[in-house]
């Protein structure tokens, strides 16, 4: 076929096109399509994105089969030449994922009409973006530790070149309380500072769900995601929302990669590694270990202290160094909870015109606050089960049969499954002997089965376990 008889035919096919879906759609993922040629029954055509390529199949393919099927026959096929890098002019060819189905290949015009005005995406870039960023959570404030030094590097490194860096997208991942929202929101509002000019927004992933869900129920998709995709630095927080929501997963996959595509930066927090998103698909768990994967840990009682510090002079208050010690000592988990203590101290304080001291400190987070625990460790175990079975902790690792030293050896090892968090057999069976995950699992399996009959073996764990659960 000539060219001018395949352009003039891909015309037809985009004039149909046109008539059947909205024009906002149409100029967005049709107007920069291509015909290259018709061959052995098949039509390539040029795509000008991945992104492109991947809406199409899924949302359009039934209309583009059924379209080209009445313009160069029922039986004509589909391939894409699609640009995955502007830069290099790279060009991936692609079949199309979805089978023509009978309705689809047939001579029938779509029957799809729709009314639906959406706005251009000239008009949504030339829109007064409200970023929704915190401005008490900045840069300024965010205290510097050991456990957070990596993440912090890193969200400054964006904060500085946004579409010029490695890390994208950022994720950034640990418990609840530990500063993550802070460093988003510290991100947004640097750019803002130094990239006036650029889209930035933030939004946690329950608001971007909820968005997605009515803009279905209101059929505006084209808007929502038209939206999406003008966004410079998308700062998307709490990510492990999206479990389980497939159709939002999908939607933000495509919206993910126009973005990534593009060069704008994606940001995004969670409370687990991604490798632990049970529910979450796994095309946007490699997504989301294409830039960098950081952990922001607990604090240490040294950042724990520093933050109590910042805050008493950033609001004059007069607190002693025993009191701020004794907080950062036993609120050991939660940056939030930290600082809640030391408000409900201070509240406590002011009330009954008292100082704030040890005693009240004590007071406030042992009944009105929930203390926080302290983590066991295997060492702990060890020596509490050493003291109580009279063996070493040598006797305890050694390879010795004597019966004392075995149940000691397996009491060990089944405490330390059940109270050392995220720790493994094999890791366990290394620390304690240096056996492997099967002796391990062996002897809890054991112990579990002797404290159904054996009910001073059951006391002796109790009694041991109250000892390392209190210290």
């Amino acid at each position: 076929m000539i060219q001018t008889e395949l352009e003039n035919k891909w015309n037809k096919c985009l004039s149909i096109i046109g008539d059947n879906i909205p024009e906002s759609a149409y100029k967005m993922w049709f107007s920069n399509i291509n015909p290259l040629k018709f061959e052995d029954n098949t039509l390539w055509i040029a795509i000008p994105s991945q992104f492109v390529y991947e809406y199409i199949e899924e949302h359009y393919v039934d209309l583009l089969y059924a379209t080209i099927g009445r313009v160069f026959g029922s039986d004509t096929d589909l391939m894409y030449s699609v640009l995955t890098d502007k830069t290099h002019n790279l060009v991936v060819e692609q079949e199309s994922e979805n089978k023509r189905t009978s309705s689809s290949a047939s001579s029938k015009e779509p029957a799809l009409k729709s009314t639906n005005k959406a706005p251009q995406p000239e008009q949504i870039i030339a829109e007064d973006l409200n970023p929704m960023l915190r401005p008490n959570y900045n840069f300024a404030n965010f205290i510097e530790g050991d456990s957070n030094k990596l993440p912090r590097a890193a969200a400054e490194s964006i904060s500085k070149n946004p579409e010029r860096n490695v890390f994208n997208p950022l994720f950034l991942y640990g418990m609840s309380g530990v500063g993550k929202t802070h460093l988003l929101n510290a991100i947004g509002l640097r750019v803002k500072e130094l990239y006036p000019e650029k889209r930035v927004l933030y939004v946690s992933a329950h608001l971007f769900k909820v968005q997605y869900m009515d803009a279905v129920r209101k059929n505006t998709l084209t808007d929502f995601i038209n939206f999406y995709q003008t966004i410079d630095v998308l700062l998307i927080d709490d990510i492990q929302e999206f479990v389980g929501a497939e159709r939002t997963q999908n939607t933000f996959f495509h919206i993910f990669n126009h973005l990534h595509q593009n060069g704008k930066q994606l940001v995004m927090t969670c409370d687990r590694v991604p490798a632990s998103l049970q529910g979450i698909e796994d095309r946007l768990i490699t997504r989301f270990k294409w830039g960098l994967v950081a952990e922001i840990e607990r604090p240490n009682f040294e950042l724990r202290r520093a933050i109590l510090a910042s805050k008493v002079r950033h609001d004059g208050l007069h607190v002693s160094d025993d009191v701020l010690d004794y907080i950062a000592e036993n609120i050991t988990d939660s940056v939030r909870e930290l600082e809640g203590s030391l408000n409900s101290i201070i509240a406590h304080a002011t009330v009954f015109n008292r100082e704030p001291d040890i005693a009240l400190a004590e007071r406030i987070i042992n009944q009105a606050i929930r203390r926080a625990p302290r983590e066991v460790t295997i060492d702990m175990i060890i020596k509490s089960v050493c003291d109580n079975y009279h063996v070493t902790n040598e006797e305890l690792s050694s390879t010795s049969r004597k019966r004392n030293i075995v149940l000691a050896r397996q009491v060990a090892m089944y405490l330390s499954h059940k109270h050392v968090k995220n720790i493994t057999y094999a890791r366990i069976g290394e620390y304690i002997g240096k056996k492997d995950h099967t002796t391990v699992l062996h002897s809890c399996t054991q112990v579990i089965q002797q404290m159904g009959y054996d009910k001073k073996l059951s006391s002796s764990i109790s009694t041991i376990e109250k000892e390392i659960l209190s210290r």
